[in-house]
């Protein structure tokens, strides 16, 4: 994916996560989205693999974060809050499609091996941005990925 299809694509699951966390495990992914943000990471030096999120534990904890993320990209493919934009993202229904597909048929059971990456349950994205009304990157820098991106 282009730099400018990955800040597209995670704009867009973004405002989704942000409307649909509710358990601890969903805001830990929503501050792995924050830190996708390019415009304070730098261009092309941002992105995740399934690998590296610990999905949970047991297989029911495994279950529930892929069907949170399921949800989200669903979500996110029915155009949520996209007219927040300031642009058109013409792009972004295939780039969700491509990633619906890719973590429907991830086996959550062997992921998690990568120590310090997806972030811990004091990291998780808590704040809400009152502007933008999506989660914030805090702690990590202050502001969205909408804020850090004017």
């Amino acid at each position: 994916m282009s730099n400018g299809g990955t800040s597209v694509f995670v704009d867009v699951l973004m405002l989704a996560v942000s409307d649909l966390a509710h358990d601890a495990w969903d805001y830990r992914f929503a501050a792995l989205l924050t830190l996708q943000d390019q415009n304070v990471m730098g261009r092309g030096a941002v992105g995740f693999d399934l690998e590296d999120i610990e999905w949970g534990q047991t297989p029911s904890e495994q279950t529930q974060a892929k069907n949170f993320v399921i949800r989200a990209i669903d979500l996110a493919m029915r155009r949520h809050r996209w007219d927040e934009l300031r642009y058109e993202p013409p792009f972004a229904h295939d780039y969700l499609r491509q990633f619906r597909a890719m973590v429907k048929s991830f086996d959550t059971a062997t992921a998690g091996r990568h120590d310090g990456v997806f972030p811990s349950s004091a990291e998780a994205a808590r704040a809400s941005c009152v502007r933008h009304r999506i989660l914030s990157a805090l702690p990590y820098w202050e502001g969205c990925l909408f804020c850090t991106g004017q």
